[in-house]
């Protein structure tokens, strides 16, 4: 079918003129590079491509501590916070209510100190029958940062 053809790698050497001098190292085509053959003499040969080396694998590093804490707790905080969540959306009806009675005592406690003094002048006022109002005078004296203190009282 083919015919057989020999073929043999022949070498330039110096002996063999060649109308021009050696390639230049960017004259050399991808996959070609300088071989030295078994018996010493140097030339071109394409040559296989080398597979690139393979990725190191990469080892599995030790998880630190703090990871370990922080996701361990990471679920417990949530949880609480969902818990709070709902605990306030079903006491939320009775705080109302509490801050409106709050503010239902603080109303009570302003009334009274404004009303208690008006009617207890008002009572003195009508049940006074013909007496005067009493005044009393009161003098201190002391001598001293620290001495014993006098006083008298007088009724008017």
């Amino acid at each position: 079918m083919y015919p057989e053809t020999a073929y043999e790698i022949t070498t330039l050497t110096p002996q063999q003129p060649t109308g021009h001098g050696p390639m230049l190292p960017h004259e050399i085509p991808p996959g070609v590079q300088m071989v030295t053959l078994p018996g010493g003499v140097r030339t071109l040969a394409y040559t296989a491509q080398q597979a690139p080396p393979a990725p190191p694998v990469p080892v599995a590093q030790p998880i630190p501590a703090w990871a370990k804490t922080t996701a361990l707790l990471t679920p417990t905080v949530g949880g609480g916070v969902a818990a709070a969540g709902i605990g306030l959306s079903y006491a939320a009806p009775g705080l109302i209510a509490m801050s409106q009675a709050l503010w239902a005592a603080v109303a009570l406690i302003a009334a009274a100190a404004v009303g208690v003094p008006l009617l207890l002048r008002l009572g003195r006022g009508a049940a006074g029958t013909g007496r005067g109002t009493t005044h009393i005078t009161q003098n201190i004296t002391a001598s001293g940062m620290f001495g014993k203190a006098n006083g008298t009282i007088n009724h008017h």
